[in-house]
């Protein structure tokens, strides 16, 4: 079975088709089979102005035909499009996603913040993880940032923040946002047992390739903090040429770091597992659930 999931971010679009093989010994089998990402950047727009411009809308409208196109050649048979923070907050979204479903037939859910943070969990990741931990969930976007608290065995506390990446490059997270993160943190993040980070993004993906550290090992919160020390003092076309970096990755990379750095603190997690998982991921295990529990 081949299932698509499409996921329109705040910085990228993504396009993930996943071949799904039926359980044999209880589990399914994923396998990848084409990941597309697109910088669309619809925060640029949104967070600033409250909407996306026509010069976005129209690669929006443009990414999806190529999406469905795709879809077709790889002969997909079920798919899911969400779209997460810039769309949400966006006066024109409804309008787009009308434009979008008339050319290129791809229907796109506006979801919340909650249910991206649930998607991210969709992954599973924490139940084959030692289970003398308790585990956060921490996903940073361009427009929000999701947590979603894992403890012996159940998800314990989920919330989305309006603190993302394109967000703090546009200087529109203020004092009060850091607050009430730090406070929804300290009231809720807590165990008796110790507490590790599971991280998800493009961003943290980036950063744990750029440490050279070996697949299913951790990143480590000092190691953080010193790559964001030294990413900081670097000018975006710096990062680029020194790191092999796109624009769109490097101008962001420091933002995210700085809210990994923030949570774990908070959080007092020392350590972040990094297992390459994101929302599109995520929404593939919630298709094949689905479609299972309908049998």
């Amino acid at each position: 079975m081949k299932i698509a999931a499409i996921d329109i971010g705040s910085n990228a679009a993504r396009l993930l088709i996943t071949e799904v093989k039926e359980e044999k010994k209880g589990k399914p089998e994923y396998t990848k089979l084409n990941l597309l990402r697109i910088p669309l950047r619809l925060g640029m727009d949104v967070f600033t102005k409250g909407e996306i411009g026509p010069e976005r809308e129209k690669m929006v409208i443009d990414s999806m035909k190529v999406f469905s196109d795709l879809m077709k050649i790889y002969q997909v048979e079920h798919y899911r499009a969400c779209a997460t923070s810039a769309m949400r907050d966006a006066k024109n979204g409804n309008k787009i996603r009308e434009a979008v479903k008339k050319t290129s037939g791809i229907d796109i859910e506006i979801i919340t913040g909650d249910e991206e943070a649930t998607l991210i969990y969709e992954n599973h990741v924490a139940e084959g993880l030692d289970k003398d931990f308790a585990y956060l969930y921490v996903d940073v976007g361009g427009g929000s940032t999701e947590l979603t608290f894992y403890e012996n065995g159940k998800m314990k506390y989920e919330k989305s923040f309006n603190i993302g990446t394109i967000r703090l490059l546009n200087n529109l997270v203020t004092e009060d946002h850091w607050k009430d993160l730090k406070e929804e943190i300290r009231k809720n993040i807590n165990s008796k047992k110790p507490i590790v980070a599971i991280g998800s993004g493009g961003n943290i993906n980036k950063v744990f390739s750029m440490s050279k550290t070996k697949d299913g090992k951790p990143l480590f919160l000092s190691g953080l903090k010193t790559s964001y020390k030294e990413l900081s003092a670097l000018t975006v076309p710096e990062r680029m040429a020194k790191h092999n970096l796109r624009e769109d990755r490097a101008d962001v990379l420091v933002p995210a770091l700085e809210i990994f750095v923030k949570v774990m603190t908070w959080s007092d997690i020392n350590k972040i597992f990094v297992p390459k998982i994101s929302v599109a991921d995520g929404l593939v295990h919630n298709i094949y659930d689905n479609l299972k529990k309908k049998k």
